[in-house]
């Protein structure tokens, strides 16, 4: 039992700690993942962002360079230059625009050209046909490189800014490549070696060592969206404020479950051993009946655990615990020393009267309980033959050393019944072989009897094979009249029940006692009703 207790200890401290330590980590995980998806996710809205941006660039550059194809106009006259200036001057993204003709610049939206301007060389045609010229240093710039888009006999230069010219915030960098991975435009100095794998890869969010990234594709243009892993740590914050409160309540909900589950094993073993030190248990007194007559003969002795706070923890609950680990046998003292306290006088008073006490396998194995009935008994004035001794036959784990314990209780004067029976594995001529004197029918027969179950014939045979063994018969569990009639009309001796009485209390038992008594001596003889 100790060794049980100790693996159910060590195994309740590795829940408790795994039940406190898993749910903070796993919400300590759950913030991370959920603030790198969070990351990724705005990372990659505004990947899809940029090339929206760049798409819508694309488009209005496409837009201009188709409306000068009509009117047609002289090249290079006054009306073909104002028209040049107002396509310029309408479309926000287009800086300059120019005629060129067999593959020199005539002139532009500022005026004719008076040098001689050769057209830029191509770097990659998109899927529209405009041609593009990634990095063109006009003089009109001022050395800042510019793209020329390409288209029919026109061109306009555009600042790569427009490109990627979304709000993003200072620490995100962008990068805009088309589907060959050449560079278009950049925005907060991206990673040029991160911008270089991604653009031939196919992810679309992720993270390296030191940055996060997204990645979006759309017609020909590749948009890169990267961030610095240690942005994340804000972030990480955020989620764990909210999450790890979660983590911790869940923790300290399983530690409780643990606890509570430990308790369960552990508290009724040691509240049981609490109690029997502090003699916690009491004793309530089943009457038992002669059925023909009506008359008392008798009780039941019943023990109850009765908490410091008078709560009764039902027997079923706390018996075979006690009998498991051995406190029965201190349990059972304390009922024999009840009965000698509460109905000591009683039986003085009536030697008829008996009460009946339940040994344990324990205590029909060794013997023990004897022997603390010779010592208690002494000096009471009780005869032996008023402690009637009950063993259930379930009980009898070693039959030579429960037939020894019966003669030697029968020798010493007490009456021997076998409790409960057919709930176990007797036979007529298992019986034959112990020493008894009374037979107690188990309650579940008795509540066949007028019922046509497949265990209703089964009381018939166990009453014959009392009365064949010259056995007293005493019937548990009577609750109707029915069941009383049927057990007097087969000279079932005995009855008990809550047609007579539920179990009481010893002032209540005594009650009961001499008002069936009055009863008798009046002459009603009918004893039923008049538990107090």
């Amino acid at each position: 039992m100790e060794l049980r207790r100790s693996r159910v200890i060590a195994a309740a401290i590795l829940l408790g700690l795994l039940g406190a330590i898993v749910p903070i980590a796993a919400m300590a995980y759950i913030s991370w993942t959920i603030a790198v998806e969070k990351q990724q996710d705005n990372l990659e809205r505004v990947a899809e962002q940029t090339i929206m941006r760049a798409g819508r660039t694309f488009e209005d550059a496409k837009l201009a360079l188709d409306s000068l194809a009509y009117p047609r106009l002289a090249p290079c006259s006054p009306q073909h230059i104002a028209r040049m200036r107002v396509i310029a001057f309408n479309t926000p993204s287009v800086a300059e625009v120019g005629y060129i003709e067999n593959g020199r610049l005539k002139c532009t939206s500022w005026g004719v050209e008076e040098g001689e301007v050769d057209k830029a060389p191509i770097d990659y045609v998109t899927p529209d046909g405009l041609e593009v010229t990634t990095h063109v240093q006009p003089a009109a710039s001022m050395g800042n490189p510019v793209m020329a888009l390409h288209y029919g006999g026109y061109s306009v230069l555009m600042d790569p800014a427009r490109f990627v010219d979304i709000l993003v915030e200072d620490d995100i960098s962008l990068a805009l490549a088309n589907q060959d991975g050449l560079l278009i435009s950049k925005l907060n100095s991206p990673d040029p070696a991160l911008v270089e794998t991604l653009s031939s890869g196919e992810p679309r969010k992720g993270m390296t060592s030191s940055s996060f990234y997204a990645v979006a594709r759309d017609r020909g243009l590749i948009a890169i969206a990267m961030e610095p892993r240690a942005n994340l740590a804000a972030k990480l914050r955020e989620e764990q404020f909210l999450l790890l409160p979660v983590g911790a309540f869940i923790a300290i909900f399983i530690v409780g479950i643990v606890a509570w589950l430990s308790r369960k094993r552990l508290s009724p073993l040691g509240e049981l051993s609490i109690a029997v030190r502090k003699r916690e248990f009491i004793v309530h007194y089943q009457p038992i009946v002669e059925l023909k007559t009506g008359t008392c003969i008798g009780a039941e002795a019943l023990v109850r655990w009765q908490r410091p706070d008078g709560s009764l923890v039902r027997p079923d609950l706390f018996i075979p615990l006690a009998e498991e680990s051995g406190l029965i046998l201190p349990i059972t003292d304390q009922v024999i020393e009840a009965i000698i306290a509460e109905l000591g006088a009683l039986l003085r008073m009536d030697r008829s009267l008996h009460v009946a006490v339940n040994l344990s396998a324990a205590d029909v194995t060794s013997g023990r309980a004897l022997d603390v009935l010779e010592d208690r008994l002494a000096g009471t004035e009780i005869e032996s033959r008023q402690i009637w001794l009950e063993a259930t036959e379930r009980g009898f784990i070693d039959i030579d050393a429960a037939r020894a314990t019966l003669a030697r209780a029968r020798e010493r004067g007490h009456a021997v019944a076998i409790d409960d029976f057919g709930t176990g594995y007797s036979s007529l001529q298992y019986l034959q072989g112990l020493p008894m004197d009374a037979l107690k029918i188990d309650k579940s027969f008795i509540d066949t009897i007028g019922r046509n179950s497949a265990t209703s014939s089964v009381t018939s045979h166990i009453i014959e094979m009392a009365k064949t063994l010259d056995l007293h018969i005493v019937a548990e569990g009577v609750e109707t009249e029915e069941q009383a009639d049927y057990l007097k009309a087969r000279d079932v001796n005995f009855g008990q029940g809550w047609l007579f009485s539920k179990p009481l209390p010893a002032p209540d038992f005594i009650r009961y006692y001499r008002n069936a008594k009055a009863s008798r001596e009046d002459g009603r003889g009918n004893i039923r009703g008049v538990a107090a």
